[in-house]
């Protein structure tokens, strides 16, 4: 059975932490973390979030491994909606990273947010 994607993201959400681009600029100026753009590179290149790395969903557990061997790592996610955001911290959980956070809201409020 195919389950559509808005209901795959209604059951994967409430799993996930989830904040604001606000917050995720107070907490990376403090941790450090890592700031990762999970759409696909044309859209990064129109309007990236200062400080973020592009790694595209459909790539990221293996790029991400290459890049960053820390699992406690803090590691936050955005894209246009936060739905890829949403899946990406799924998959990227399974494979072990233990802080994920998706950043909800839409890319142009993150990017004014990081001061793009």
């Amino acid at each position: 059975m195919l389950i559509p994607i808005p209901e795959l993201l209604k059951q994967v959400a409430p799993t996930q932490r989830r904040i604001s681009s606000e917050q995720a600029k107070q907490e990376l100026d403090k941790n450090h973390g890592l700031l990762i753009d999970v759409r696909e590179p044309a859209e990064h290149m129109i309007k990236a979030a200062v400080g973020a790395i592009n790694i595209p969903r459909g790539v990221l557990e293996m790029k991400l491994m290459e890049i960053e061997k820390d699992p406690a790592r803090p590691i936050y996610l955005h894209c246009a909606s936060s739905a890829r955001a949403t899946l990406a911290a799924e998959a990227l959980q399974r494979v072990g990273y233990e802080n994920v956070t998706v950043i909800s809201c839409k890319a142009d409020q993150v990017c004014q947010t990081f001061d793009i």
